[in-house]
């Protein structure tokens, strides 16, 4: 399943791209402060704590994030101002605590690093905050520094990859593979890029090509499986699944997308028992949180929604323990969207407050405060919609687009079409709203089905069907905006059929 190493705990950086940094290395002297051979350096005072970074960031790009845990902690006891190390450890962390604790370790320590350490760490730091323009600023800088690093345009791929701006991704992979033609991360981000197109064939050939790269991994497995998921090859994809499990038993992301084909294939008993295994053989508190996630998911998806609350309570009690603010409010986020489709329009008003003020009282950064606030703008508007309160909605709805306009975030600009969209529908202008919902995320299946709401009332009976027919099937791993619209599509499809 895995792009990166995360959990839905990164929802600080939803309206960014929260792009994994990696870093690149040279055969410089003890403390690198130049490229060779127009590599990014890596600045270090021990060798050994060099190597032990190396043998941790190998891990990592390989997507086995907790056993390059141990690699960077060596190197960081063997050089406590080892910038790159810290910025590793927190790009591979179990939770958000963990993340933003080691993440400011290493903007502190960026003025000690190359140039090269230091704007991937900027870099790094902007995306957490969802200043995207900022971090684009930077990702471009370094590609002009290191124009013959793999790692700077696998890096700046990263960034368009998760704005949505597939065409530019690809470009900076193609050019990464001519660079490093082995690089075999490269071909997992790829082949995601290409399954968000639409290009099954080329994609399939990509995860092939991972998979050829580095067969004794389970990740390249588990990529493969997750676009047989997309594709409806749900046999295909578990026995692909089952390929990376028997290569690493530990390899929990792999239950997780067993549980989604066993979902749509209309085993949802056997697909608890899936997530049931895989909080059981969770390491930490990022595994036990995906799996209670999972739980949540299977229970929206059936329409238990009390089941799913009790499971993100669970979620919840899992951060509250290490006091980790920005798990929690992230999973007061997940209550209130249940809460809102259970029509529980006020108690999901306050738990979207609840939210709001966890972050508003925590240590986080200033902007990433900012990006609350602004979500809480998109969260109230959503409520008011259910509410039949236009006024209202469209108060917040502009808000949220003025601050959207601001920051000149492309993810966000597509949210404040959506509301824009969900306006127009509620009010019956079914011309606005199709024009503003095509301009949305349509990488969100509630999208897609709203889509076919507006086609409906436009009296287009076949564009709605069509748009019943891409959310029906649109087999991601399990997630909230899926569970809440699936079986309605499919029912409403296979109606129409």
């Amino acid at each position: 399943m895995s792009l990166k190493p995360a959990s839905h705990w990164m929802w600080v950086s939803a309206f960014a791209v929260g792009t994994l940094v990696v870093i690149g290395c040279n055969k410089a002297d003890k403390v690198a402060a130049s490229s060779d051979g127009g590599k990014i350096p890596i600045t270090s005072s021990s060798d050994e704590a060099r190597k032990e970074f190396m043998t941790g960031r190998d891990l990592s790009e390989r997507l086995l994030g907790q056993e390059s845990l141990q690699h960077f902690d060596k190197a960081l006891a063997l050089d406590r101002e080892f910038a790159a190390a810290e910025l590793g450890r927190a790009n591979n962390s179990p939770t958000a605590k963990e993340f933003f604790e080691h993440l400011k370790k290493a903007v502190a320590l960026a003025p000690k690093a190359s140039n090269g350490e230091k704007l991937l760490i900027m870099a790094n730091q902007a995306g957490a905050n969802g200043v995207v323009e900022i971090q684009k600023e930077y990702l471009d800088q370094l590609v002009a520094a290191y124009p013959s690093d793999e790692r700077a345009h696998f890096n700046l791929g990263n960034y368009y990859f998760g704005q949505q701006e597939l065409d530019e991704a690809l470009t900076h992979y193609k050019k990464t593979a001519e660079i490093a033609p082995n690089y075999s991360q490269l071909y997992n981000l790829m082949g995601y890029c290409l399954r968000q197109k639409g290009d099954f064939a080329d994609a399939e050939q990509a995860f092939k090509k991972y998979i050829e790269l580095i067969p004794n991994d389970p990740n390249p497995y588990d990529s493969y499986a997750e676009l047989l998921l997309k594709m409806g090859r749900y046999d295909e994809s578990i026995a692909q699944y089952r390929k990376a499990l028997s290569i690493d038993p530990h390899f929990n992301p792999s239950h997780f997308g067993i549980a989604a084909d066993l979902i749509y294939s209309g085993k949802p008993q056997e697909a608890a028992a899936e997530l049931q295994a895989m909080a059981d053989a969770a390491r930490n508190d990022g595994e036990l949180r995906t799996a209670y996630f999972g739980m949540a998911v299977l229970a929206s998806d059936g329409g238990k929604y009390d089941q799913a609350l009790a499971a993100m309570d669970k979620e919840y009690a899992v951060a509250e323990k290490k006091g980790d603010q920005a798990s929690m409010a992230a999973d007061l986020q997940a209550k209130g969207n249940i809460l809102e489709q259970m029509g529980k329009h006020d108690e999901a008003q306050k738990t979207f407050d609840r939210s709001l003020k966890l972050v508003e009282d925590s240590n986080l950064s200033q902007e990433i405060k900012n990006n609350a606030t602004l979500l809480h703008h998109f969260n109230t508007t959503a409520v008011a919609i259910a509410k039949k309160d236009m006024t209202t909605a469209k108060t917040h709805a502009g808000e949220f687009r003025k601050g959207a306009e601001a920051t000149k975030n492309s993810a966000q600009i597509k949210q404040a079409h959506e509301l824009a969209g969900r306006i127009a529908l509620a009010e019956k202008d079914y011309k606005n709203a199709v024009s503003e919902l095509e301009q949305a995320n349509l990488q969100n299946p509630q999208n897609l089905y709203r889509l076919s709401q507006a086609y409906r009332g436009l009296g287009d009976g076949d564009k709605a069907h069509d748009y019943l027919k891409k959310t029906a099937e649109f087999n991601s791993l399990p997630a909230l905006p899926y569970a809440f619209v699936r079986e309605k599509a499919q029912k409403e499809a296979g109606a129409k059929g």
